[in-house]
């Protein structure tokens, strides 16, 4: 599925001034995560133009603009405007000719202005477009901040995944969604999960109903998005089922093409599944800086047996 944000939210968000204010932007939509400096296209070459990409120019454009002669110049200048691009920005506050702003009126293609400088401002509007125009799918779970690291906490309805994230509230951990997590693909390595507006900040407890988490427990216990770096997974204890007990090899779960470690925690009464997921946080931590105490509980063991074989060795 494509997604779009409209012109006017990237308007508000980076800041921009209008220099076509008699042009309606309510109804562009922005498609492309791309950003495009139109050199080429100013020197006259059109081939393989992207017409969708909101369109940036710097010092460096600007500066050759004003080396062509006025009529190529204004002939240039029609021929990017009538591509219809989404907006056309102009870095570091410069300021257009009259006859560039007469002619995008004329098109209808809005032109802004910023004082950032174009690299930066490149830099951050890309990034904010990826985030924007993410692959996202809505899934029945809830997202908490746990030391740091964004854990998934699934399974089927009831089975206690809001008492859970009620619990490391109480502990100091932040709530970002419960009962829907909205996962957006950033990056081929990030997924980011945050909330619906509808249900942000709020948990549903069966028996007690709807509570609101940012009033009860304070903006300290709260946030709005969390990179997503550990799924766990309850479900419902059977004596029948293998469960792992060293933890050697990661399990995953995929989300949007994107792999996340997965750890499967059967449900008994009596278990502490606040504690457990803290635990979980606390050593998928531990492994990405480098320590993995299954590999030492290995290591240990191999070196007890080496000793072990070497003693009986030399009592024969």
């Amino acid at each position: 599925m494509n997604y779009s944000v409209s012109l006017t939210k990237l308007v508000e968000k980076m800041e921009l001034e209008s220099l076509t204010p008699s042009i309606d932007i309510s109804k562009i939509e922005v498609t492309d995560t791309d950003v495009n400096r139109p050199a080429l296209q100013l020197a006259g070459f059109f081939d393989y133009f992207d017409n969708s990409r909101v369109q940036v120019i710097g010092n460096v454009e600007n500066a050759f603009m004003q080396t062509l002669p006025k009529e190529q110049r204004l002939s240039i200048v029609k021929k990017l405007l009538c591509a219809k691009v989404p907006c056309i920005i102009f870095c570091r506050s410069i300021m257009p000719e009259d006859e560039f702003l007469d002619e995008a009126i004329e098109k209808g293609v809005p032109i802004f202005s910023t004082r950032a400088s174009t690299s930066s401002f490149m830099a951050e509007l890309i990034r904010w477009l990826h985030v924007e125009l993410a692959p996202r799918v809505t899934i029945h779970g809830v997202l908490v901040d746990v030391y740091g690291e964004g854990v998934l906490i699934v399974g089927e309805s009831g089975i206690g995944k809001s008492e859970a994230a009620l619990e490391l509230i109480k502990r100091g951990h932040r709530l970002v969604s419960d009962d829907a997590v909205e996962i957006k693909k950033v990056s081929d390595d990030t997924l980011v999960g945050s909330a619906p507006d509808i249900t942000r900040h709020l948990i549903e407890l069966r028996g007690i109903g709807i509570i609101d988490v940012k009033t009860l427990f304070g903006v300290e216990c709260v946030k709005n998005t969390q990179t997503i770096d550990l799924v766990i997974k309850l479900e419902e204890w059977s004596k029948d089922a293998d469960y792992d007990r060293m933890g050697l090899e990661e399990q995953y779960t995929e989300y949007l093409g994107n792999k996340v470690v997965c750890h499967s925690i059967p449900i008994r009464p009596g278990r502490n599944l606040a504690i457990i997921v803290e635990s979980a946080a606390v050593n998928h931590r531990q492994k990405k800086m480098g320590y993995n105490a299954a590999q030492e509980f290995v290591k240990r063991f191999n070196e007890n047996l080496a000793r072990m074989r070497e003693n009986n060795n030399n009592e024969e």
